[in-house]
């Protein structure tokens, strides 16, 4: 079945002056105009395409990658706002529409939003920014503690949402946060917990024993650095742990924790030092 809004391989059955035409299956032939034909193309040759409709409502086929299919995640450029709704650009010559029915504030021109892409009742491309209804379940997809690459969406009561993998969306608590994040910053994190509703709660810090044996081996590097010994206690403020050592106060003091039971520093009431530094 023809996938609207998808890439699609299909095979070239004729030239004309204009373009190609493709073989859409049930939906009969679809043009790929000229200049989106590559060179020494020819019927019978198979060619992967994006389907989409144009200004006249007609399907139509186009080798230029979207920003986002349908079924994903984005963050989009407002270019247009309308009675009917916005118009955003996802990178081919139609603009998407995001609905006036599928706004949770006006969008700006100019503005980025956080949307999901998916087809209306009638086939048609749309954007929606009510995120929440078009969440898939990731059970089974990712397990906890496993990294992923996240793309920083929107900020929130709670924190600030972020899209993995384009499909699914997750969310980082503020409590959590120990670093400047902006919407459509990419970077790091890891999955903390699956929760049952199918939705993911993240962090950009890694957990587990791993984890502590990480930062404690980073503690080491740092105190080698700095002569063997730090001016850091329990009344050191978060924000400087998080810049010597990239990780919360919480996570800093189990690895502390962990390197003084081996005995391999000294805690004391002016900072932390090596057991065997200069030995």
């Amino acid at each position: 079945m023809l996938g609207i809004g998808k890439l699609n391989r299909l095979k070239v059955t004729r030239r004309v002056h204009f373009g190609l035409y493709l073989d859409g299956k049930e939906s009969g032939e679809i043009l790929l105009p000229t200049r989106y034909v590559p060179k020494n193309c020819n019927p019978g040759d198979a060619l992967e395409v994006f389907i989409y409709y144009d200004s006249s409502d007609r399907l139509i086929a186009t080798t230029d990658a979207p920003r986002a299919k349908v079924g994903e995640f984005a963050r989009l450029k407002v270019v247009g706002v309308e009675a009917v709704g916005a118009f955003l650009d996802w990178g081919l010559s139609k603009d998407l529409l995001l609905p006036f029915a599928e706004q949770t504030s006006r969008p700006r021109m100019g503005e980025e939003v956080l949307v999901y892409i998916y087809l209306d009742n009638s086939n048609r491309i749309c954007a929606s920014m009510k995120l929440e209804k078009h969440l898939e379940s990731a059970q089974g997809i990712f397990r906890e503690g496993q990294g992923v690459d996240l793309w920083i969406g929107a900020k929130t009561d709670l924190g600030y949402t972020a899209i993995i993998a384009k499909h699914y969306l997750g969310l980082l608590y503020d409590n959590e946060i120990f670093q400047p994040l902006k919407p459509g910053q990419r970077l790091r994190g890891y999955i903390k917990k699956m929760r049952a509703d199918g939705k993911i709660d993240l962090t950009l810090q890694k957990t587990g024993h791993k984890a502590a044996s990480e930062i404690g081996t980073k503690i080491l590097t740092v105190l080698k650095e700095k002569n063997g010994f730090l001016a850091i206690n329990d009344k050191t403020p978060p924000e400087t742990v998080y810049d010597l050592f990239g990780v919360s106060k919480k996570k800093f003091k189990a690895a502390l924790g962990g390197l003084y039971k081996k005995r391999l520093i000294i805690i004391g009431e002016d900072g932390i030092r090596l057991a065997f530094h200069g030995s």
